[in-house]
């Protein structure tokens, strides 16, 4: 079996692959101040839960965008399961061409994303993926990562409305009924979702343009299902596309 991890700013999703099936995956907190030894627990606990014997993970590969976290990922999977995981970065086989300006610079989960998103379409496509910053990736008929745009999540758009404005309560981010507000809770929603929905349209619109179209618009993230009903640009959306991603990298390094 294999193990796939994606630490993310906000949470860590590990999913564990049978061949090409998922069978198992989970969705925890990222802990900036975990260490290698609770992680080691973390991860035999879940694993236990789940029913897979820890003998039977026989690989792993982790794509991170919090530094501090990678090392520690790295010796937990060592010690659980006696072997090195594969991490995404610098010298990785992706099979794509990474036209950035600095390739380094792009962050390992975006990668991992277009690899996905291009293996599915076959054609150029756009990957907006709603994490802790909504990012947009654009990947070219050809199997390129363009590059793309970097927006800030809502959950955070959300936290510094909250915080910034004295008078406003915290508002559950959730579908209002209707555009025009009558209280104030269902204003802010408004604001929030549907000004998050212009948002992606927009840049979808501005991307698709510059790129010369782009055959599907595929999205992830925790808040995708929340967007992808009231917009029409947006295709479809995968869950799983980042941990897809991962496993076709292991696939190309092993």
């Amino acid at each position: 079996m294999l193990l796939v991890v994606d630490v993310g700013n906000t949470h860590t999703v590990l999913g564990v692959y049978e061949g090409p099936k998922l069978v198992h995956d989970f969705r925890i907190e990222t802990a900036k101040g975990r260490t290698a030894d609770e992680t080691l627990v973390l991860l035999s606990s879940l694993l236990h839960l789940a029913e897979i014997k820890r003998s039977s993970i026989r690989a792993s590969i982790i794509a991170s965008v919090v530094p501090a976290l990678t090392e520690v990922f790295v010796e937990a999977i060592d010690r659980a399961f006696d072997h090195e995981p594969l991490v995404v970065g610098p010298g990785i086989k992706t099979g794509m061409p990474i036209l950035y300006e600095n390739p380094r610079e792009v962050g390992a989960d975006r990668i991992v994303n277009a690899v996905a998103a291009y293996e599915r379409v076959g054609s150029s496509c756009i990957v907006v993926d709603f994490g802790t910053a909504t990012t947009f990736d654009c990947i070219s008929e050809k199997g390129e990562y363009l590059g793309g745009s970097i927006a800030p999540g809502m959950n955070i758009s959300a936290q510094a409305l909250f915080t910034r404005a004295a008078k406003l309560p915290r508002a559950e981010i959730a579908r209002p009924p209707k555009a025009v507000g009558r209280n104030t809770i269902h204003s802010m929603q408004s604001g929030i979702v549907f000004g998050y929905v212009g948002l992606v349209e927009g840049l979808v619109e501005r991307l698709r343009k510059e790129m010369g179209g782009a055959k599907a618009v595929i999205a992830t993230g925790g808040l995708a299902h929340l967007i992808e009903p009231e917009t029409e640009v947006i295709d479809e959306v995968d869950d799983d596309l980042t941990l897809e991603g991962l496993r076709l990298l292991y696939e190309r390094n092993r």
